[in-house]
């Protein structure tokens, strides 16, 4: 079983017009209410992937509500961890220019953690456990350092997205997967990535302490995905985008919804680029019909370590 966890879900309030003025009264042309967060979305588009997983979140509130029934109506298996606050509510303006307006997470008791432990204690080998998403302020990374060494203990594989001080800390604790972009790449290293082969030597680096697969997104430059025995760059299909939020989660569902099955990073690779863009070319996240269609459209380029040396 796949076991996604979000620390901050939310309800996205999603708003198109076609332009923004602040300081004004703005009508939009059509809005849309989605479940947010990024365990969440992995866990949406695994189910439209036909992959099942199970959603573990804490939430709270007439919001929390919402994103559990919203989670339940697709199919989708949740566990929810229940908390006192209300759950945040995110904008998101796309106009000529995207605006995020995005809540506070909630502030978490040891209570709720403990909580949290006691499903991951019951995770079995071959498991997988994705902890996508911010991590609260509140919640020390030690925390989060015990759960992946019990998940490496018991053979239950890893996968870390997020970004920040915490991802940080966490990569030496060997995820099966990270998937920075360019620039949470550069803020791993206290430095600016500025080209393909900078990436590549920084997530090198990465695999060189012991993570298993690094796929850094470059936007429209497209994907590297380095380990132990591939450098890969991938392009991303050439279509009109529409919104970016959950492209990077659909990526990572589209890896691990291949790999469980095929055991081939680079097939898997090939797979979750192709979901990423799927989903950044509608409105909500892709479906399977959507991905397929692409998998010919993402041109896989292998890169040699003298290429990339130079």
């Amino acid at each position: 079983m796949i076991y996604t966890c979000t620390i901050t879900p939310s309800i996205d309030y999603t708003t198109y017009l076609p332009e923004f003025k602040t300081g004004k009264l703005n009508r939009s042309d059509e809005v849309y209410f989605y479940p947010g967060g990024k365990g969440i979305n992995v866990s949406r588009v695994l189910k439209r992937l036909e992959v099942e997983s199970t959603a573990i979140a804490f939430a709270g509130g007439f919001t929390g509500t919402y994103i559990e029934q919203f989670l339940i109506n697709e199919g989708i298996k949740t566990d929810f961890i229940p908390t006192d606050e209300i759950t945040r509510i995110n904008v998101k303006i796309k106009s000529t220019v995207e605006t995020e307006l995005n809540g506070p997470g909630p502030t978490l008791l040891d209570e709720h953690l403990q909580l949290l432990f006691e499903k991951v204690r019951q995770m079995k080998a071959g498991d997988w456990f994705v902890l996508a998403g911010r991590l609260t302020d509140s919640i020390p990374t030690s925390f989060f350092e015990e759960i992946a060494m019990y998940c490496n203990a018991n053979r239950i594989h890893f996968v870390l997205d997020t970004s920040g001080p915490a991802l940080k800390e966490l990569v030496r604790l060997k995820p099966l997967l990270i998937k920075p972009n360019v620039d949470e790449l550069g803020e791993l290293f206290e430095t600016e990535i500025t080209s393909t082969q900078e990436a590549v030597k920084y997530a090198r680096n990465l695999v060189d302490q012991g993570v298993e697969h690094v796929i850094v997104s470059m936007g429209g430059e497209g994907a590297l995905l380095v380990t132990k025995d591939l450098i890969i760059k991938a392009s991303v299909p050439t279509k009109q985008v529409v919104n970016t939020v959950g492209s990077g989660d659909s990526l990572v569902s589209g890896f691990i919804a291949s790999y469980m099955t095929e055991q081939d990073a680079t097939k898997a690779f090939r797979y979750g680029v192709a979901s990423g863009s799927a989903t950044a070319f509608q409105s909500d996240l892709c479906e399977r019909d959507d991905v397929e269609a692409l998998l010919d459209q993402v041109l896989l380029n292998p890169l040699f370590e003298q290429d990339v040396k130079k």
